[in-house]
């Protein structure tokens, strides 16, 4: 299948402290694929099903119907979403908070799939830092995220950023096995291509760019963590593996994230 973030597979540059997963690439076409988020900020939320295609397919993904989902928390919170079309299944008053649990619980094509979030606290985002370096002559830039990682091991973080109004993202994942509770050292690669393809992205002094800092759980990290080790390839644009550790059960392919969100935007000078 294709379809959960393609877009992330034309990251620009990815490292990461953890050791490597290793990746099947079978075609898996035809599977269950669930992409859903719970935030703490104002909902709605939404839980996405469609169904995968073989990465020698074009990128139309079917959508799937009449499914039931049922969003609830370990609090007693519970909401049984409304379908909006296009295979998105969406809150209406559901309310997301740090610290909480949640459960996925989706019945859809006479089987069930369920799957757990815990939604950490929120690490202050400072601020943004610029850099820039050379490359064959070309300027680059970087972005270092400042922040402090709490003392307790095992926190995560996913950095999801836009350049103006390009509608490409790029994501970066991070975990504080090196860093625990220091100031963060890890900058953000900012895309320098400026190729014959119209989606390429070069950034220059003067353009925006939007940063989304996310707090995340372990399941939702590692999930990232493989996506982000996949290279290019197919003629849609790029290829996803038939085995990520996804945290849905029953052989869903996708994943189900409770996270925090915090926002900052920096203009290049």
């Amino acid at each position: 299948m294709k379809n959960i973030f393609l877009i992330i597979l034309t990251l620009f540059l990815v490292t990461s402290c953890e050791k490597e997963i290793d990746l099947d690439l079978e075609d898996q076409s035809g599977q269950i694929v669930i992409e859903a988020n719970v935030t703490d900020q104002a909902g709605p939320y939404t839980v996405k099903i469609t169904k995968s295609v073989a990465f020698t397919q074009a990128n139309q993904y079917p959508a799937v119907e009449n499914a039931q989902v049922v969003l609830s928390d370990n609090t007693g919170q519970t909401e049984t979403l409304q379908y909006t079309g296009n295979g998105t299944y969406q809150t209406s008053a559901f309310v997301g908070q740090p610290g909480r649990t949640y459960t996925l619980k989706i019945q859809a094509e006479g089987k069930e799939y369920t799957a757990q979030s815990s939604m950490p606290q929120a690490v202050p985002f400072d601020n943004i830092e610029q850099d820039s370096f050379l490359v064959g002559g070309e300027t680059s830039y970087t972005l270092l995220p400042v922040f402090t990682d709490p003392q307790a091991l095992g926190n995560r973080y996913l950095f999801i950023y836009t350049v103006n109004n390009n509608p490409k993202k790029y994501f970066s994942e991070f975990s504080d096995n090196v860093n625990n509770g220091l100031p963060n050292q890890r900058p953000l690669i900012l895309p320098n291509d400026d190729g014959d393809n119209p989606d390429d992205v070069k950034v220059v002094v003067g353009d925006t760019i939007h940063v989304e800092m996310q707090c995340i759980d372990n399941s939702v990290y590692l999930f990232y963590s493989a996506l982000l080790q996949l290279s290019v390839g197919g003629p849609g644009g790029g290829i996803t593996p038939a085995n990520p550790p996804s945290n849905i059960s029953n052989g869903a392919l996708g994943y189900f994230s409770a996270h925090t969100v915090r926002v900052r935007n920096i203009v290049i000078n």
